[in-house]
């Protein structure tokens, strides 16, 4: 048994090591030179001198802030609408009977077995249609709605005994209250959890922001332009990029114990 357990011990370090080994280059990168960062020296890992001119420069050169509001208007947007209309969907598909049931599920499996690439050009029509191309709106547009969570929502309020529903009836709740005051409670961990993983989605969104605006960009789509075609300053890329890491780093802290609460719950019922 404690062979059992130093070998899972030993495999969860190798693990972890190897996920926090790129994010480690990244930083220490951020305070190198150009030519440190280029050295093919495989013992240069830590700076000759430690430089904060990288973040310096980066700063100056992009408006972090408008970065940073055009990202969290995007963050939010998101979350908001694909938690509201998923935990909608979720209740009606779980706990309603409507013609056309089956077939609407069917539709939300379908979807989520879909690349999420083929709807980029019918998005965009409808996005320029609507006038609203380089806007924060068409940044939020394609998570309006979200087939992932309405399927997570749908199988976290099966989950949920019909006794609560029947009992709220019969003390004279509509079909509204009944949602709001007593089921959509219950399901609060499985929300937390969907608005975690859209915001997470959402912050590394590249290919729409980059396909829709040219202004109003949120951090990812402005690392990518970053890039040179033949040359990088990856100092500077890296400065920036343990910059941009700041958002998630401090939702993550924030929202710790929702997230591992939600993934517990709602994950075994998938």
């Amino acid at each position: 048994m404690k062979l059992n357990k130093l070998l899972i011990h030993v495999i969860l370090i190798m693990v972890s090591i190897t996920m926090i080994v790129p994010f480690a280059w990244m930083a220490l990168t951020a305070f190198k030179t150009v030519t440190e960062s280029t050295s093919v020296n495989p013992f240069t890992i830590f700076p000759a001198k430690w430089i904060t001119s990288n973040f310096t420069e980066v700063i100056n050169n992009m408006d972090f802030m408008k970065l940073y509001l055009n990202t969290l208007l995007l963050i939010v947007g998101r979350v908001f609408f694909a938690v509201m209309t998923s935990t909608i969907a979720g209740y009606a598909l779980a706990r309603l009977d409507f013609p056309g049931k089956t077939m609407c599920f069917g539709l939300v499996l379908f979807q989520m077995m879909v690349p999420s690439q083929i709807f980029i050009i019918p998005q965009y029509l409808m996005v320029s249609k609507l006038g609203m191309l380089d806007t924060i709106f068409a940044l939020i547009f394609p998570g309006l709605v979200s087939a992932f969570g309405t399927f997570l929502l749908r199988q976290t309020f099966m989950s949920l005994p019909r006794d609560l529903e029947e009992a709220a009836r019969i003390d004279g709740c509509n079909i509204g209250q009944t949602f709001l005051l007593i089921m959509m409670p219950l399901v609060r961990s499985g929300m937390i959890a969907l608005g975690i993983f859209t915001a997470v989605f959402a912050y590394k969104d590249l290919m729409w922001p980059m396909i829709v605006n040219k202004n109003v960009m949120p951090l990812s789509a402005a690392l990518a332009k970053m890039q040179g075609q033949y040359t990088n300053n990856y100092p500077q890329l890296m400065a920036a990029s343990l910059l941009a890491c700041i958002p998630m780093i401090i939702l993550y802290l924030i929202f710790q114990k929702q997230f591992v609460e939600g993934i517990a719950t709602s994950g075994g019922k998938l």
